[in-house]
């Protein structure tokens, strides 16, 4: 092995081990602050109460079925499209407190920072995706394939928080406010939320609203899970409908094709 190569092979392994560092420090602030994890954990069950109780008799599904069948796949997605407020107020509290100046100063890989808020935004999304399924499983939602169609649904749950987690980092960085990404984040996700197939079908809008809700990066996900767990609300007759796998995998690689550079040059013009 020629000294190069065994740099390099070194300098891999040193940015690996500093990203796990990272992703332990944050998570160990969401075990250090349990109120925020909850806060974040409630809204996911309230929606499903609320939409599946108060709502749900008035509610028509597209194709017949159960309302709380139908609106389950579309929590687990929202679900993961507001873990975009904790993502960018976690960053954009690490630049304004100077935490970010402190580490860019110390003997670490640069990329370690953005690494571990990717993978402890994962782990995360993995804890309110397992208590969402609870959730969904109380309240008489459940799935009617194999093993194997569910994990695929879970993976592509957990692919659309790995592209909305880089929106969120970009926004942190480019914000720079807790205060400021929070008063965003809602203003955007609710009409992104509402103009989905989350908790109504496409089929029952307008002509126009729903080809809108058709094409919605949201709305792709929540087809390919109800298709997935065997739920109601998969009519199909459209491209977008019939195809919503490959928009479910396309959408959110992307959006982080798109957003994991510019949060990464953003990164670097700060110690500019």
């Amino acid at each position: 092995m020629s000294a190069t190569t065994a740099n390099e092979s070194l300098r891999r392994r040193s940015a690996t081990a500093d990203g796990l560092i990272m992703t332990r420090r944050y998570m160990a602030h969401v075990v250090r602050q349990p109120e925020e994890a909850v806060l974040y954990f409630a809204l996911p069950i309230m929606f499903v109460l609320v939409f599946g109780y108060v709502f749900g008799s008035g509610m028509s599904v597209a194709g017949g079925g159960g309302y709380r069948e139908f609106l389950v796949p579309g929590v687990f997605a929202m679900t993961m499209l507001y873990g975009m407020g904790a993502t960018g107020s976690a960053m954009a509290g690490d630049v304004s407190r100077g935490v970010v100046d402190r580490f860019r100063s110390m003997p670490m890989a640069r990329s370690a920072l953005l690494v571990g808020r990717s993978l402890a935004d994962l782990l995360r999304a993995l804890v309110e995706l397992a208590v969402v399924v609870v959730c969904g499983l109380l309240v008489g939602w459940e799935w009617h394939r194999g093993v194997g169609r569910v994990l695929l649904a879970l993976a592509l749950v957990l692919l659309l928080r790995v592209a909305i987690t880089w929106i969120g980092i970009w926004m942190g960085l480019v914000v720079r406010s807790e205060e400021m990404v929070g008063g965003i984040v809602f203003p955007l996700a609710f009409p992104l939320t509402a103009l989905s197939n989350v908790f109504t079908s496409p089929e029952l809008m307008p002509d126009w609203l729903g080809a809108v809700s058709e094409w919605n990066p949201l709305s792709a996900t929540v087809t390919a899970l109800r298709d997935l767990f065997g739920n109601p609300g998969v009519v199909g007759g459209t491209w977008a409908s019939d195809h919503a796998l490959l928009l479910a995998i396309l959408w959110p690689v992307v959006l982080t094709a798109v957003f994991a550079p510019l949060s990464v040059r953003r990164f670097q013009a700060l110690g500019r």
